[in-house]
């Protein structure tokens, strides 16, 4: 599954990139995502998640096939969005990074 979250992490970031947004912190895990992102708002958050959840599903599913067979869907219609202004970045950041020895 490596080669799969190398291909997701880059099909993010060219969304992220379309859409003029910075990727700050970004961890793959087994059923979820941690994304840290900084974007324009006039770009609409919502209209980011689902580009990114989208375009993701329907390219891994043309280049991998395997995950039709293995994965009724690849992603659910929820999604969790919280703003950070006032937070320390590096805090959030830390946290992200942290996620994947947990």
């Amino acid at each position: 599954m490596g080669e799969v979250v190398i291909r997701l992490k880059a099909i993010i970031r060219d969304v992220a990139e379309e859409f003029k947004a910075e990727i700050i912190e970004l961890e793959i895990m087994p059923d979820h995502v941690h994304l840290l992102i900084e974007l324009p708002p006039q770009s609409g958050i919502h209209k980011v998640v689902k580009q990114m959840k989208g375009r993701s599903s329907r390219l891994l599913r043309k280049e991998f096939p395997t995950i039709k067979s293995r994965l009724p869907s690849l992603w659910t219609n929820s999604y969790f969005i919280s703003t950070v202004g006032g937070a320390p970045l590096s805090v959030i950041k830390q946290y992200i990074e942290n996620q994947k020895n947990v």
